[in-house]
């Protein structure tokens, strides 16, 4: 089938299009679409002279990216698949003589016809390698599966000799996959199996559990039966269960010839859906894809119907991705790999084998049946236990009549595997329901992990390392806290820096806070500003890194311009994110009132730019002595690496990150109140509304944060937490917390108490909070009165409290005789009762006289400005006329220094914005524009009148002015506020009704009246009369009774009377009666009902949902009329002009700094400060504990906790039941093997009794075996676990393809007999002149002294017999007082390691002739003067993979040491030094990275100098 298109626009054309529209000048374009004309084969026609830069530059725009259409998606995969993936296909055909098939397994009709002979052709026969061609592949694209939940997934039908390289293209960059942190490779049984519920639900919960949260991918065969049924149940459960929107990958890797329904998946250009049918019932030997895995690598190798095709490939495939770094660090940590196994047969045997041979870990399940059990039993018992008898029984066991079928030599095989796979318990583990301590699946996979990486010794600390960044890859805090954190591990915070830089990038929340309480030190892991710089370069595609890299991007674009310097062609380099237009980002985004967070270095030009070969010395012309001061002026600032950790994860939106950072600013108030104005800044300025949504919830949450920590604050000590919200944070921009809560319009945390308290403090000014207001007004009229206490003043309550202080303080020092408190207070400097002058001065500067005063003399203006209007309108101004006009003057100067007034250093621009946003400046501007354009007119003799009525319109204005006398009332300013907001209801309400005035006036206007061409009459009649109609004035003009001819006029020449309507020849109306009635009742109908009830409805609705917050937006408001008659001068309009006369004189003659009041902006001494910011840090400590402990108490978090309760009591409950069971079958095998075992102990002690002469008339037990296959179990409970050579016994003979006869444990000794031993022969060719001419005659003259190795022969050996190896190790101290001892170690190019010098040598006292080669004649000369100096530290045989039956290694292991100050060192020293790293000097300790053999040896020499190793 051909994929549809959604377009007309053909693929390629499309790609022409982009062309254009790149060279249009469209950024972004060459980023997004060069690798996929690269990709799809096609050329670029011209070069992008375009500077890329570097990091995040490349996303700068996501807005100027352009999309592609799925059509041309299709196109470019498809093409991209023909080109790198190919299938197999038979080219010709042979009958098989078992049917009418190939040999290939395909019928004759699936073959080509050039593949088809004539029947008497008699030419060559049929051959795999030479008659199976690869062709470009057929079946590729998107499945469909159908059924309930439409379930789909992707394909492509590959090659068995397809590059693993590109399969991991195919994954990642076609299918858009991410790559793992984990690859899980499951594997068992592949018939279906029964597998017991409980154990069935953790895998399913397990499995899925370890994807989930780390982000895994998981490998199986992908057919609907076995194991691969049960991973695909566990992913369907998952889907069905889960609400989030993540993908659990379900990688299915099959065999095509085994498919059943695979020509539904076959077309040439790709099949966008395949409709798979999943036919169970009808599929026969072949198998169906399963239809829960998400995406099919079918496996090709051109033939039909043989199973086990794709294991190889599959193989390669993950040790490919196993190769693969983890994550975005370069720490070369690559993509862990483990197995785990359910069921199985002897080729999943193989498959633990061979995976745990390349370090990869097993989890076994037991009680999956089959191998799984076989090697569950076994593990953890002595190799020595683990016999031939004990696997053929387990087998019989778990297989069942299947057994019966397995020939002896595969039991001595598997025997020899499973005795291996358990010699290596650092890769294996079995996971056991009852006895388990692992808990489930997903933690016994992830503890596999980390055991088999604990268990390299050498790495050391880099082993914790990797375990920790594995640990961080896969988002398991639980296995970091229980594996990695514990008492064993010491950690530095410099050691875990990297770590922490990890988490931070990778948005690990949990592991930042568990590093933080595992010692990493904030300060110290952000002490360089190039981590911080590292950190922003690595955000997250969002709004502030687009306009971070837009800020980056002009800053250059600016300074190439300045110097005129052309951008490079070449890619690669560009100017990279500094802290600068970090701090230039963050200052929009808070304000241009606040300074910059990150000051900018003197030097103007230093950065990294790609620029011409030309230009780049104009700008490296930078002085390095002058950078010295730059650090240290940055050095000494306020530094708070909470602070920038908590700004880092605020810009990116992360919530996560910014509460734990948040816990860990000093400054906390400030910095939640800031996080909440640069998020609604961002929300506001972004395009993306969800985005936008989520960080308005954000900034919600931080202002809750910050109203919890002043309330704290405002409980504990008011007068402190006041301190706070007018302390100048430089932290933040040298602003404050009450003005950051202003700019961000954080109304609720403005609105608490303790607040209103400073703003009610600041209003009353000198004067106490606590004087009633017509103590006040009285005090205004007449001043003498507060010279006798009419009014307290503030300084007098200071004063009076600090005495009862003292007085409390003296009487507890009385009762208790102790004068530690008195001698531990700091003298404070004692307040002074205000004076006559400074009450007087206190009393009229105090905001809340000024407000008053201004009323008063407000009502003054207004009814001098009544009585000119009514009484004294003179043609020429009169006295009052002119006192208005001054008393104006003044209003309009103290306008202008409102404007100009700016304390906060807003700039003009923001102060004249805020200035128009507030109502009642607008009414301000508009009543003096009215009262210019008035007095203009007046004093115009054409215009006098008019300009009256400007001046009474005006009038009207001045009065709506008057309500903001109001604001500052609680009971009337919240009614304002709905005032306002019903207004805007009525604005809209006003449009609607607009609508049926008008329709309703036209039309009776129309029928009534005929050609009317008075436009004052006809506005009356068609919007005047609609509009009183309204209330209650009805018309008499639509009814013929009320029509009275005498009220109008007939042509219109009247001009004070309306025309009359259209006449017959009666002189009656002449329109229909009946419409005009009907018209006039719908228009009541739905004017004075339907709309005014609206009308009131909407009032209702506003009243309601503005009520409950009128009175915290009332206290929000309060703060500008506040500070606006804070700053006013004390004089009442018209007096004010010379307050302004004497600021002008002031700032402008003079030029005098303005007066900076503390009441709003305070800067505090350093201690003070820094006592502050303690006692802050300390209250938000008893918030958050608090509110951990209300939510911890909350209704959902016990429900909550209730539930996991109960599902761990169910669990644990499922689990003994399970054990119970299990563990009485464990018992009865245990009975049974000591039954077995003490029968032979019996066959035993009769055999013993014969030989020594004594009869026994019972015949042999049939439970004894044959005496070559019976171990003496003396022998074998005696032996020593480690007796055996090991390494000489793998399957695999080193750098051969020969595979070792398999010889278990219990057939090493030559003394027990092995009747079916059959070893291979093998002798190299590169052996040197010792080599004895008659080796195969005289093999039986020489046996392996540690027994058979399953190759007989001379192997890779120089001879027969013993081959000695001298291994030499030079050592010294570091120094005289030698506390390090250390070896000479030397570079081997064979192994691509250091190793120790050794070589092949044919008498015990010589050394190695070949270390002369490898070392040099001068350094082996000097080394052999000194070894009859040495000590032997080891002779003897020793455990090599090279050893056969008839060769072996025996080493000798000298250690000469050298004295520090010989001649001997220095000259071995001065060769080290010049050897350019060939040879080096290495501390003696378990971290030395050498073979297994040798480690041993150095071990031993460490313990001759009594060193720890």
């Amino acid at each position: 089938m051909l994929p549809q298109t959604e377009n007309k626009v053909h693929p390629q054309r499309e790609v022409e299009e982009l062309k254009h529209r790149k060279e249009s000048g469209i950024d972004g374009a060459v980023s997004c679409y060069r690798k996929l004309l690269i990709g799809t084969g096609m050329k670029e026609t011209e070069s992008e002279p375009r500077l890329v830069h570097s990091v995040a530059l490349g996303m700068a725009m996501p807005a100027q990216s352009l999309s592609l259409s799925p059509s041309f998606q299709r196109y470019t995969f498809t093409h991209w698949v023909k080109e790198n993936i190919s299938r197999k296909e038979c080219c010709f055909f042979e009958k098989d003589i078992r049917g009418d098939a190939c040999k290939c397994g395909h019928p004759k009709n699936e073959h080509a016809e050039a593949a088809i002979k004539p029947e008497d052709y008699a030419g060559e026969s049929w051959s795999r390698d030479r008659h199976i061609h690869q062709a470009p592949t057929d079946a590729f694209g998107d499945i469909s599966f159908g059924g309930v939940g439409q379930k789909s997934g992707k394909y492509a039908r590959v090659s068995t000799d397809t590059s693993p390289e590109i399969l991991y293209r195919l994954l990642t960059e076609q299918w858009k996959l991410s790559p793992p942190n984990l690859l899980i490779s499951v594997t068992g049984g592949a018939k279906n199996f029964y597998l017991k519920a409980g154990l069935k639900n953790m895998f399913h919960r397990g499995l899925i559990k370890v994807a989930q949260t780390t982000g895994a991918w998981i490998i199986t065969g992908g057919t609907h039966t076995g194991v691969m049924k049960h991973v695909g149940q566990a992913v369907r459960d998952y889907a069905l269960s889960s609400s989030m929107h993540s993908q659990i990958v379900a990688i299915g890797v099959a065999t095509w010839g085994v498919i059943h329904n695979r020509d539904a998946l076959v077309h040439p250009e790709g099949c966008f859906p395949a409709h798979y049918l999943m036919d169970t019932n009808g599929q026969g030997r072949l198998s169906c894809l399963d239809n829960n895995h998400t995406h099919f690598l079918l496996v090709d190798d051109g033939t039909h119907g043989r199973y086990g095709v794709e294991i190889e490939l599959r193989s390669h495939l993950e040790k490919c991705i196993s190769g693969k770094r983890l994550g975005i660090k370069e720490s070369g940590v690559t993509i862990p790999v483990v197995c785990v196994v359910l069921d199985g047969g002897p080729g999943t045997l193989n498959t633990i084998y061979n995976a745990m041979l390349n370090d990869t870990p097993c989890v076994i399940l037991e009680g999956s049946g089959r191998i799984a059990d076989v090697i569950a039993q076994v593990s953890g018992m002595p190799i020595s236990r683990v016999t031939i008898g004990l696997i053929h029984q387990l087998m019989k066991k778990f297989f069942g009549q299947e057994c019966e079928n397995f020939p002896h030599p595969k039991i001595i095989e598997w025997t020899k595997k499973i005795q291996d796979i358990i010699r290596m318990p650092h890769l294996l583990t079995i996971f056991r329901v009852g006895e388990d301590s692992h808990g489930d699946v997903d933690v016994a996979i992830l503890q596999a992990l980390l055991k088999a990486s604990r268990h390299i010794e050498s790495l050391g600390m880099a082993s914790w390392k990797r375990q920790l960044e594995l640990a961080i890859g896969w988002n398991r805090v639980d296995i970091a806290e229980t594996e990695i954190f514990t008492e064993e591990s010491q950690w530095k915070s410099s050691d875990l820096h990297w770590a922490m830089f990890s988490a931070l990038v990778s948005d690990r929340p949990q592991f930042v806070s568990l590093l933080l309480e595992n010692g990493v030190s904030l300060w110290d892991f952000l002490l360089e500003e190039e981590t911080l710089s590292e950190l922003y370069k690595q955000l997250p595609n969002g709004f502030f890194l687009h306009k971070l890299a837009k800020r980056v991007h002009g800053a250059h674009r600016s300074r190439r311009r300045a110097f005129g310097i052309r951008a490079r062609t070449r890619r690669g380099q560009g100017e990279t994110i500094s802290l600068t237009f970090v701090s230039d980002e963050v200052r929009h985004l808070l304000g241009n009132f606040t300074q910059h967070l990150y000051p900018p270095p003197t030097m103007t030009y230093h950065f990294n730019m790609s620029l011409d070969e030309t230009s780049v010395s104009t700008l490296s012309k930078i002085d390095s002595d002058s950078q010295t001061p730059i650090r240290e002026d940055r050095a000494e600032a306020h530094r708070d690496p909470g602070r920038d950790l908590f700004l880092w994860a605020i810009v990116q939106n992360n919530k996560g990150l910014a509460d734990i950072a948040w816990e860990q600013c000093r400054d906390c108030m400030t910095a939640a109140l800031a996080a909440s104005k640069i998020l609604k800044t961002m929300a506001e300025e972004g395009s993306d509304a969800d985005e936008g949504e989520a960080m308005l919830e954000l900034a919600d949450h931080y202002e809750k944060q910050a109203i919890g920590v002043f309330s704290e604050c405002h409980t504990n000590d008011g007068e402190r937490a006041q301190k706070l919200l007018v302390r100048v944070s430089h932290s933040w921009g040298k602003t404050t917390c009450l003005r950051l809560a202003l700019e961000a319009d954080d109304k609720s945390f403005v609105a608490q108490s303790g607040v209103q308290a400073l703003l009610t403090q600041i209003w009353c000014g000198e004067l106490s909070v606590d004087n009633p207001v017509w103590r006040v007004l009285l005090c205004m009229v007449f001043f003498p009165l507060i010279y006798t206490g009419f009014l307290v003043f503030r300084r007098d309550e200071l004063i009076h409290k600090d005495a009862a202080k003292n007085k409390e303080m003296k009487t507890v020092e009385s009762v208790t005789g102790s004068t530690l408190r008195t001698n531990a207070r700091v003298p404070l400097q004692r307040l002074k009762p205000l004076g006559r002058w400074s009450k007087l001065v206190g009393l009229y500067n105090s905001p809340q006289v000024k407000f008053y005063g201004n009323i008063v003399f407000y009502f003054a203006f207004l009814f001098l400005f009544a009585v000119v209007l009514m009484i004294d309108f003179q043609d020429l101004p009169s006295v009052g006329e002119l006192l208005l006009y001054i008393w104006l003057f003044s209003l309009v100067c103290e306008e202008v220094r409102q404007l100009f007034h700016d304390p906060d250093g807003f700039g003009f621009r923001k102060k004249a914005r805020m200035y128009i946003k507030e109502l009642w400046n607008i009414l301000d501007v508009l009543s003096i524009i009215l009262f210019v354009i008035g007095l203009v007119f007046r004093l115009t003799k054409g215009l006098f009148y008019a300009g009256k009525v400007v001046l009474c319109i005006d009038f009207v204005v001045f009065c709506l002015r008057l309500m903001a006398i109001f604001t500052i009332s609680r009971t009337l300013g919240p009614k304002i506020i709905i005032v306002r907001r019903m207004m805007m209801d009525m604005f809209f309400f006003m449009f609607l009704l607009s609508i049926w005035v008008v329709a309703y006036g036209v039309a009776k206007q129309g029928i009534l009246i005929h050609n009317d061409n008075r436009l004052a009459w006809i506005v009356r009649g068609a919007v005047y009369e609609p509009y009183r109609i309204i209330f209650g004035d009805f018309p008499t003009n639509i009814d013929y009774a009320a029509f009275d001819i005498d009220s109008c006029t007939m042509n219109g020449s009247d001009p004070l009377k309306p025309k009359c309507p259209v006449l017959n020849e009666n002189n009656t109306p002449a329109f229909p009666e009946w419409l005009t009635i009907i018209m006039l009742c719908i228009y009541l109908l739905f004017a004075n009902i339907l709309l005014l009830n609206l009308l009131i409805a909407i009032f209702n609705f506003t009243f309601q949902e503005v009520q409950d917050n009128t009175d915290r937006i009332w206290k929000f408001q309060r703060y500008e009329l506040i500070k606006e008659y804070h700053s006013r001068p004390a004089a009442p309009p018209p007096f004010i002009i010379f307050s302004h006369l004497h600021l002008f004189i002031r700032g402008v003659v003079l030029r005098k700094p303005p007066i900076v009041y503390k009441e709003f902006k305070n800067e505090l001494a350093q201690i003070e400060e820094e006592e502050l910011l303690s006692w802050e840090a300390l209250m938000k400590d008893r918030y958050l504990q608090s509110a951990q402990q209300e939510q911890s108490q909350s209704v959902e978090r016990r429900i909550l906790d209730t539930a996991q309760k109960v599902t761990s009591i169910n669990d644990r409950l499922e689990r003994e039941e399970e054990a119970g069971s299990a563990g009485t079958a464990i018992r009865l095998a245990r009975l049974e093997e000591q039954v077995m075992q003490s029968s032979k102990a019996l066959q035993w002690i009769i055999e013993s009794l014969k030989s020594q002469g004594f009869s026994a008339k019972e015949t042999q037990t049939p439970a004894s075996a044959s005496a070559d296959e019976t171990p003496d179990p003396l022998r074998s409970t005696s032996e020593k676990e480690d007796g055996f050579h090991v390494n000489c016994r793998q399957f695999h003979y080193p750098n051969t393809k020969l595979t070792r006869f398999p010889v278990p444990e219990e057939k090493v000794p030559w003394e027990v007999g092995f009747s079916s031993y059959m070893p291979t022969y093998y002798a190299s060719e590169d052996g040197d002149e010792h080599v004895d001419g008659s080796e195969p005659e005289a093999l039986n003259d020489y046996r392996n002294p540690g027994g058979r190795t399953g190759i007989t022969g001379r192997g890779a050996l120089r001879r027969l017999g013993p081959n000695l190896n001298v291994e030499v190790v030079l050592t010294r101290w570091r120094d005289s007082e030698g506390p390090v001892l250390e070896f000479l170690a030397f570079w081997d190019d064979n192994q691509g390691t250091l190793a120790l010098p050794d070589g092949w040598a044919d008498a015990a006292d010589q050394l190695p002739a070949t270390l002369k080669r490898s070392m040099g004649k001068k350094l082996y000369e000097t080394i052999n003067a000194k070894a009859p100096e040495g000590t032997k530290v080891f002779e003897g045989y020793v455990d090599d993979c090279r050893n056969t039956d008839n060769a072996w290694v025996e080493t000798i292991v000298l250690n000469i040491h050298l004295p520090t100050t010989s001649q001997a060192t220095m000259d071995i020293n001065n060769m080290v030094v010049s050897s350019h790293d060939a040879l080096q000097w290495q501390e003696v300790s378990g971290k030395a990275r050498l073979s297994s053999n040798q480690r041993e040896s150095l071990r031993q020499v460490a313990a001759l100098h009594n060193r720890k190793f």
